[in-house]
This record gives structure tokens, C-alpha cells and sequence, in this order.
């Protein structure tokens, strides 16, 4: 599986959270899609841990969106300012 992250360089940052609300999907439903325990799911949003690869794509195929659009090494913008240009104020 994944692994804690040693360093600010080492972490993954995710929009899984928000993919979640926007979904309406639990942890629970979404641990049991991609074959992870719930708690795992809140480490994952929490930044404590970094999945690996297939976790990675599992979650990102669970969204029906590319593994870029779910995960990256720096922190993401928020999707108003992605989509709309809007800044956080």
C-alpha cells in the first residue's frame, strides 16, 4: 500500500474530500469501491498517508476522472479557482 510521508516533499495532496461531497459518497462506500478500510480513506484526505499507485487509479477510477485531476505532489487550487478563476479571498 502507501506509506506515511517523511517530509513536506514527500506528501500527496488530494481532492478526495471534496470529489466525496460533490458525490455524496461516504468513507465507508468509497473504501469498499476501491478495496481500502474506511479509516484509511481519512488518512488519504487528512494527509497523513500516501497511497500507492494502485489505490491511486482505484480512487481515481471510482471518480471517473484522470489520476491528475485527483492527486498531485503540490497542493491543488481550489476547484472555484480552476474553473472560474476565482481567488480565494
Amino acid at each position: 500500500m502507501g506509506r506515511t510521508p517523511r517530509s513536506s516533499e514527500d506528501a500527496v495532496h488530494d481532492r478526495i474530500a471534496v470529489l466525496r461531497a460533490e458525490r455524496r459518497a461516504s468513507r465507508k462506500e468509497l473504501a469498499e469501491a476501491v478495496g481500502v478500510h474506511p479509516q484509511t480513506i481519512g488518512y488519504l484526505e487528512r494527509g497523513e498517508y500516501s497511497p500507492s499507485l494502485a489505490l491511486a487509479l482505484r480512487i481515481a477510477r471510482f471518480f471517473d476522472l484522470p489520476v491528475e485531476a485527483v492527486f498531485s505532489l503540490e497542493p491543488l487550487p481550489p476547484l472555484s479557482a480552476e474553473l472560474y478563476g476565482r481567488t480565494a479571498r
